[in-house]
């Protein structure tokens, strides 16, 4: 049956999962994409939280293999992590639909940059599918599916904050009954060594012209024919933005922006008099329509930068280059007032230390009254960037090198900066301090592979971050509440700066959210 509700683009991805028959959901929490898979394990769905997004990749990959229907769900810079795989799939193919999720955050909202993930579908050789609001998030991801399987080959869904998050009606439709699992021996299409990976290649190159005939049909175009004088070509939320801006244009709006319509969109431009394409990030369809020698125009460079509006296009459209107004002030972000992170940061800047930071909560020690995180690139690069402080820093300067590192992004990738350290050992050693809060905090509250729960908040295996390390082989290992014992700390700090081992200290201490999250779901089920 179908019905009519109020949902967000991410509750609309997961409710489609849903109706779609996917049998496995896998990804790494990241905002804006982290409650797609919460509402899909809530629905019923089989989903788990991979330690990062390559392992989530290629689990699925696995799945797939076996013609099950796989979702995958990550943010934009998680696709960097997936890409290894997601390059050598988008050869091979899977039997089952296979659909990845990439939610990227223009204006960076909660990330450390704002790649525009449409370049991946490019250089993958992968088709992308652009929802514009839930519907098309609920229909173009059943669809995608569909895709998958037809072609053989994975599907980039391409979601941006606003559809994320923003809700609107959305009518679903009656599910399907998924493919029969079944694994069937192809060594040729599954295995990518060189002479099977050259023949995939030609073949991943005739898929492409054939999905962009698929594309030219029309199925993942909307065109609404407007005034003549202006006519604009546009995905995703700036369709959104452009509609309310310029409500009698001509329109031409693009659902699958790769491979790209180019014969529809030289026809409707062909049929204004002046084709504006308008869209956030990268100027990735503009530069493939003068490319192929479309007559359009797209923005000048100051509006690259942030997410788009209904006013940022009207001045866009206007060619308005004059400085934008200043956006109103903001809270800014904070460790919370029983953060336990805060006692570490306040024995890290009493040390005069050298903090090389990373992703999560704790990047909020860079902020006042802290001050005391000096570098962050991406997830796990605190280790490795820490080591190479080291080894290159005179011996004073090194000595004040730390790593910090949060429990779930070290066993997202901080292990292998584990191995660095041990394997290619500087002279002085090298500390590393886990902020261990018992929780995947800073996008919502998820489970990770030390909380002893899965995705659904079940019992699971806890893996031990201290054995793990004790295990690699690291000198000295240190479990500690930095706020409690908060003068233990800063002497145990103190102490193994002055030493030439290799160092783990763990600050252990959940947080008080999480805590609260935890107890309000035990007493629910009470």
């Amino acid at each position: 049956m179908t019905k009519r509700i109020l949902a967000s683009g991410n509750e609309a991805i997961a409710l489609a999962a849903i109706d779609a028959g996917v049998r496995l959901g896998t990804g790494y929490p990241g905002t804006p994409s982290s409650e797609i898979l919460e509402e899909f394990a809530a629905h019923g769905g089989d989903a788990e939280w991979a330690p990062n997004e390559k392992v989530a990749l290629e689990v699925a990959i696995g799945a797939a293999f076996a013609r099950a229907r796989a979702l995958v769900t990550m943010k934009h810079v998680g696709l960097n992590v997936a890409a290894d795989p997601l390059f050598t799939i988008a050869y091979a193919g899977t039997p089952g639909g296979l659909v990845i999720v990439s939610a990227d955050d223009p204006g960076m909202a909660s990330s450390q940059n704002e790649q525009d993930n449409r370049r991946y579908a490019i250089a993958a050789g992968v088709p992308m599918l652009e929802p514009a609001d839930s519907q098309q998030a609920y229909d173009f991801t059943r669809r995608a599916f569909e895709l998958a399987e037809q072609f053989r080959c994975p599907v980039l869904l391409r979601l941006t904050t606003r559809v994320c998050h923003s809700k609107c009606a959305l009518t679903t439709r009656p599910p399907v009954t998924a493919p029969a699992i079944r694994y069937e021996r192809d060594c040729k299409a599954n295995v990518m060594i060189p002479a099977y990976a050259r023949i995939a290649h030609r073949k991943l190159r005739a898929r492409l012209h054939e999905l962009q005939q698929l594309n030219e049909q029309g199925e993942f175009i909307r065109e609404l024919p407007g005034d003549s004088e202006l006519g604009i070509i546009a995905s995703g939320i700036s369709i959104q933005h452009a509609h309310d801006a310029a409500p009698q244009a001509s329109f031409l709006e693009l659902g699958m922006t790769y491979p790209l319509p180019l014969e529809r969109m030289r026809k409707f431009a062909a049929g204004v008099k002046r084709c504006v394409v308008v869209e956030e990030g990268d100027p990735v369809l503009l530069e493939a329509a003068l490319a192929a020698g479309i007559p359009v125009t797209g923005k000048a460079e100051m509006y690259r930068f942030g997410e788009l509006s209904v006013g940022r296009v009207r001045r866009l459209l206007a060619n308005e280059t004059t400085p934008e107004p200043a956006p109103p002030a903001g809270k800014p972000p904070q460790l919370c007032l029983g953060c336990p992170h805060r006692k570490s940061y306040e024995a890290l800047r009493e040390l005069g230390c050298i903090v090389a930071g990373d992703i999560g909560c704790y990047t909020l020690g860079v902020l006042p009254p802290f001050e005391a995180v000096d570098s962050c690139v991406c997830m796990g690069a605190s280790i490795t960037t820490g080591l190479g402080l080291r080894r290159v820093l005179p011996e004073a300067e090194a000595r004040r090198v730390v790593s910090v590192i949060g429990d779930s992004t070290f066993w997202h990738t901080g292990i292998n900066g584990i191995v660095e350290m041990l394997y290619n050992r500087p002279a002085t050693g090298h500390l590393v301090v886990v902020l261990d809060n018992s929780i995947t905090a800073m996008t919502g509250m998820q489970e990770n592979p030390s909380t002893g729960r899965d995705l659904k908040h079940r019992p699971a295996p806890a893996l031990s971050i201290e054995d793990t390390v004790r295990a690699m082989g690291v000198d000295c290992v240190e479990v500690i509440d930095s706020t409690q014992e908060y003068e233990k700390f800063v002497e145990l700090i103190r102490r193994q700066l002055g030493t030439n081992e290799t160092t783990v200290v763990i600050a252990r201490r959940p947080c008080i959210l999480g805590m609260a999250k935890l107890k309000a779901r035990e007493g629910s089920k009470a």
